[in-house]
């Protein structure tokens, strides 16, 4: 190989090392990015219960006020009944009044029913409570663990920067930008070998997609120092025995 295509695996080397430790500081980030919507979710389910809660409170003050008004009609039954000057009036209030009393039945059932509803959320609210405690202890710890190793991760990151530039420096322009572009493609993974199938055949397979390489194309590597794309995955082609 000539200069330019040394250029590029000495490039790919530090590429590899610097796309490894930036994978480690997006990982590192992750974890705390997860166990914020971890928490976002719980602080979501805490609110819907709350509202629940509220929501079924009001409905509880509504029939509870409606018992009363309908407290204040069966004492008028039960206050008409006194007065009922035939069987046929007495019988007509009574039938009335036991059916007012049957309604005020269903109605405290159902408060009852509503404020079982209220102790079973607030109970579950308790719970996610604990939980959204738990998470943000978690949480915190976790950013201060992340904070240190984002520092180390960014200093290294910087010190092998620093080794790319240095590395690029005497690759041409157009070159470079096509490293870069096939590099974004196959994350980091610009260059693939030409590997030799056969050696007693001149037969090669491209490493990167497993795919054979054209004898023209070979040819082409062992003569020319310039960029050779392996035509199914366009990947920057060297040759094996050449590293």
């Amino acid at each position: 190989m000539g200069p330019i295509l040394n250029g590029l695996v000495k490039l790919q080397s530090v590429e590899n090392r610097l796309r490894v430790v930036k994978s480690k500081l997006a990982r590192a980030r992750r974890k705390v990015i997860f166990l914020e919507n971890q928490l976002r979710t719980l602080q979501s389910e805490m609110e819907a219960k709350q509202e629940e809660i509220k929501l079924t409170k009001v409905q509880t003050d509504r029939l509870e006020l409606e018992l009363k008004s309908r407290d204040e009609h069966i004492a008028k039954f039960r206050a008409a009944l006194n007065l009922a000057k035939t069987n046929k009036e007495y019988s007509a209030i009574l039938t009335e009044l036991n059916t007012s009393k049957a309604d005020n039945l269903k109605l405290e059932n159902q408060v009852l029913d509503l404020m079982k509803n209220v102790d079973a959320d607030e109970a579950a609210c308790a719970q996610i409570q604990e939980q959204i405690d738990a998470e943000m202890a978690k949480l915190g710890d976790l950013r201060k663990g992340t904070e240190t190793q984002a520092v180390e991760y960014q200093k290294e990151i910087d010190e092998i920067q620093v080794e790319w530039d240095a590395a690029s420096r005497d690759i041409p322009a157009d070159v470079l930008e096509v490293f870069n572009r096939v590099a974004e493609t196959y994350d980091g993974e610009a260059i693939a070998l030409a590997d030799q199938q056969n050696e007693r055949v001149q037969s090669f397979n491209c490493n990167g997609c497993f795919m054979g390489i054209p004898a023209e194309v070979v040819n082409k590597l062992m003569t020319k120092d310039e960029i050779i794309r392996c035509t199914n995955c366009t990947r920057i082609l060297v040759l094996k025995a050449s590293e």
